[in-house]
């Protein structure tokens, strides 16, 4: 039988105890979800702060490790599917009756096939959507598969999921909508209690599971229930490498509030998953602020943020500014912000209209998505593309043809890398490939060391023409990753990038050029 271990969460220390030994972990009266070894992670900002001083503090923020693996993905694929995939609702009612969830032909190495053949690496499975139905047999809810007569009750999408994606070498994320319709008529949801400590798991009759950690936090009696299956989901399904929450309030009276719990919830699957990146109510990653999969023209990874209620991350500007880090940004949010943080953005989009699979709707056009992705992953963004199964539990054919096709278009417009090998010589800012003879180019793509952080703010693509260079390119911020399409090709033997405006030296990892073939 594994050793107990409590987490206890006071107003002075955060307390693992296994084994008679202790260790804090982070001073929780503020409930700050930032462990103690990523002191750069963030940096407190004030309204005293001048335009200059912002900038050398933005000059300072780096990522995580997990933030900057988890850029490394660039695609990344979202499942929406539950009871809404069969009564052809987008936002459940919590009242369905289970019975309606049968995927008969659920395949869920099909899925998987179907997203690595279209490049992805990461797949987020709705284990629970705003109606609180549950993708799994929970101990704390009647709402779940468990009362579905598919597969006699006995059925676990879940667990099929997560063990298709690992076997066919995609990550796993888990998406559990902080709404719930079906605890709210359960009286659970936005029931007004306070919050105090809860000890979770909460012990259940019958409870068949081995001894394992067990956490004192602070909850109100929804927290706890989140708690409760976020435990399930992180402890019984193998390693999750993504935890998607998104802000949504449940559909209830306006005389009535549900705080969401998030310091509790952010230290939990930090505790559990202290390798899974917490999306998009979290500290890890930021919505990139529409539904379409686009990025801004100049994307900042370092960005003004408000610590909210209970510890959650919230932009100091509007969600969907159109300047989010940049020097006017971080002047406007000054009297708001509380920190500047490494905050990079997730751009979502469905495939389909609906983020659930309607048989009336079609997958987008290859062009269609390959606009997206040079608006996502082109602008210092990760494509986050929603693939709904149908009500047989599988991928349609159409969709999966899409996704191959996607890949194949994106595979010719970034053929083999021309300046892969070629003689490159350096320089602060500057960066000089020489091809060995002219070759044409129509695509350039760069990125930054974001391990030094993001420093640049406009640099120039040049070509050296007639003996003498030219501009054939410019654009502002770089980042993780960055992507330009020239208007036309370009034909030259050398070639080269220069930062023309940079917050701190700048470092510069990628300089890439393609011919593309479409």
């Amino acid at each position: 039988m594994a050793v107990s271990r409590r987490l206890f969460v006071t107003a002075a220390v955060a307390v693992v105890t296994a084994g008679g030994t202790s260790m804090a972990l982070a001073p929780a009266a503020s409930a700050s979800p930032v462990p103690p070894d990523e002191p750069w992670y963030r940096i407190p900002v004030g309204p005293g702060d001048s335009p200059d001083e912002l900038v050398r503090k933005a000059s300072r923020v780096r990522p995580t490790e997990r933030q900057i693996a988890w850029q490394a993905l660039e695609r990344t694929a979202f499942l929406h599917f539950g009871v809404n995939t069969f009564t052809g609702l987008e936002w459940g009612t919590g009242d369905e009756d289970p019975d309606v969830f049968q995927p008969v032909g659920l395949d869920t190495d099909q899925w998987a096939r179907a997203l690595r053949d279209g490049g992805f690496k990461l797949a987020i499975l709705t284990v629970k959507h705003h109606d609180g139905f549950v993708l799994y047999p929970s101990r704390y809810t009647t709402h779940s598969v468990a009362s579905s007569s598919w597969r006699g009750g006995r059925g676990d999408v879940l667990r099929s999921f997560a063990d298709s994606m690992r076997r066919h070498g995609l990550k796993v994320g888990v998406y559990i909508s902080p709404a719930d319709e079906n605890q709210y008529l359960h009286g659970v949801y936005a029931n007004g209690s306070a919050r105090s400590e809860r000890t979770i798991p909460t012990p259940v009759p019958g409870d068949d599971r081995p001894d394992g950690p067990s956490f004192t936090l602070p909850a109100t009696d929804y927290g706890a229930h989140m708690l409760d299956q976020l435990y399930e989901v992180l402890t019984e399904y193998g390693q999750v490498d993504e935890v998607w929450f998104d802000g949504a309030q449940g559909r209830i009276p306006p005389d009535k509030v549900e705080t969401y719990d998030w310091d509790s919830w952010y230290t939990l699957v930090r505790a559990l998953a202290p390798d899974a990146t917490v999306a998009v109510s979290g500290p890890d990653v930021r919505w990139v602020g529409n539904e379409g999969g686009l990025a801004r023209e100049n994307e900042w990874s370092v960005v003004p943020v408000q610590e909210k209620a209970n510890g959650r991350m919230d932009f100091a500007l509007s969600y969907d500014a159109p300047d989010m880090g940049g020097r006017d940004a971080l002047v406007a949010a000054r009297p708001v912000a509380d920190f500047l943080q490494w905050w990079p953005a997730e751009a979502d989009v469905s495939i389909r209209d609906g983020w659930f699979y309607h048989a009336d709707q079609q997958p987008k056009s290859v062009q269609q998505l390959t606009d997206i992705y040079f608006g996502s992953v082109g602008r210092n963004a990760v494509l986050l593309l929603n693939v709904p199964p149908d009500d047989r539990g599988l991928l349609p054919a159409a969709d999966v043809t899409r996704l191959r096709e996607f890949r194949e278009r994106i595979d010719r417009e970034l053929p083999e890398d021309l300046a892969a090998g070629a003689r490159t010589t350096r320089s602060p800012g500057t960066i000089t490939v020489d091809l060995g003879r002219p070759r044409e180019v129509d695509r350039v793509r760069l990125a930054e060391d974001t391990r030094h952080g993001q420093q640049v703010e406009s640099f120039v693509i040049e070509a050296r023409i007639g003996g003498a260079w030219a501009p054939v390119a410019e654009a502002g911020t770089i980042g993780a990753s960055r992507i330009l399409l020239l208007p036309s090709p370009v034909r030259a033997r050398h070639w080269r990038t220069r930062v023309t405006t940079s917050r701190h030296s700048p470092h510069l990892s990628r300089f890439a050029l393609y011919r593309s073939r479409t």
